[in-house]
């Protein structure tokens, strides 16, 4: 009998747990949107979502973190293909390197948002940080 009771005790605290873990990624933001979604979203079509939802929202800083780092992200990946493009060869053959590491970190950033996670990449991360306090 005591087994049981303890076996009820201990899945009523994981219950309790799983939801106080969904309270927690599912803030609204200032558009009606979940944080975790707007989050995700911010990536899916680079630095063009980047900057619709940094326009579009006002209140959380998580979605404009995301918003900002996925247009620091995608621009300046942008600019390191259109550089390399214009070297022979080698350039070409990092330009296909980056491509799949591209879309690799494209994914990750979108997995890392969905879960309400605050992910900050090294040094575009800084930047972005920066950047929020002077908005």
């Amino acid at each position: 009998m005591s087994e049981e009771n303890n076996n009820n005790q201990t899945d009523g605290k994981e219950n309790v747990n799983n939801s106080n873990e969904e309270k927690k990624t599912s803030n609204k933001t200032s558009s009606g949107m979940d944080e975790n979604l707007a989050g995700l979203l911010s990536y899916l079509v680079g630095f063009v979502t980047g900057i619709i939802f940094l326009l579009i929202e006002k209140e959380s800083r998580f979605v404009r973190f995301h918003a900002l780092q996925s247009i620091f992200v995608f621009v300046a990946l942008f600019v390191l293909n259109i550089v390399l493009s214009f070297i022979p060869f080698i350039g070409w053959a990092i330009s296909l390197i980056i491509a799949p590491l591209s879309f690799v970190l494209w994914i990750v950033l979108m997995i890392q948002a969905y879960q309400g996670k605050l992910f900050k990449l090294p040094i575009i991360g800084d930047m972005v940080e920066k950047q929020l306090e002077k908005m």
